[in-house]
């Protein structure tokens, strides 16, 4: 976005059917974000479980992914396969499901986000290797004869 657009936009403030289109568009992603932030609440005042059990939980679902890339990459997509084929309504529920598990559960949310971030690192560290194979070897440069120290 131009820089000039973005400050204009800032001044002019976002009208409530830009919101509302916006909200429809990117609806799971939104539900999403509001889990995260009831979720790293409620971990984090004691509320149900402490933050032990969330941290915990991710980092079983960082390293289980991370050791097993492909079947939990594969049950993954299924999950959000089946979420984003389902009409608004259904959509809008699993969204609330998420929602009331980050509440009472959060440990079991952060352990699906460890999932993904496994799965994650590994999708972009097989890239990186696959890359630098990729890439061409560099060309030695010539020496004048001379060795040097």
């Amino acid at each position: 976005m131009d820089r000039g657009k973005f400050t204009d936009k800032l001044k002019e403030g976002v009208s409530v059917q830009e919101l509302e289109n916006f909200a429809r568009k990117h609806t799971s992603e939104l539900l999403s974000v509001l889990a995260t932030i009831i979720g790293a609440i409620s971990s984090g005042y004691d509320f149900f479980t402490g933050p032990k059990f969330s941290i915990f939980f991710m980092a079983l679902g960082t390293i289980l992914a991370i050791i097993f890339p492909a079947p939990i990459e594969r049950a993954l997509k299924q999950l959000y396969n089946f979420t984003f084929k389902q009409e608004k309504t259904t959509e809008l529920i699993i969204g609330g499901v998420k929602i009331i598990i980050a509440i009472f559960l959060p440990f079991l949310y952060f352990g699906l986000m460890g999932l993904l971030a496994g799965t994650s690192y590994h999708y972009y560290i097989r890239h990186a290797q696959i890359m630098s194979e990729n890439k061409a070897p560099q060309a030695r440069r010539p020496s004048s004869g001379e060795e040097h120290d």
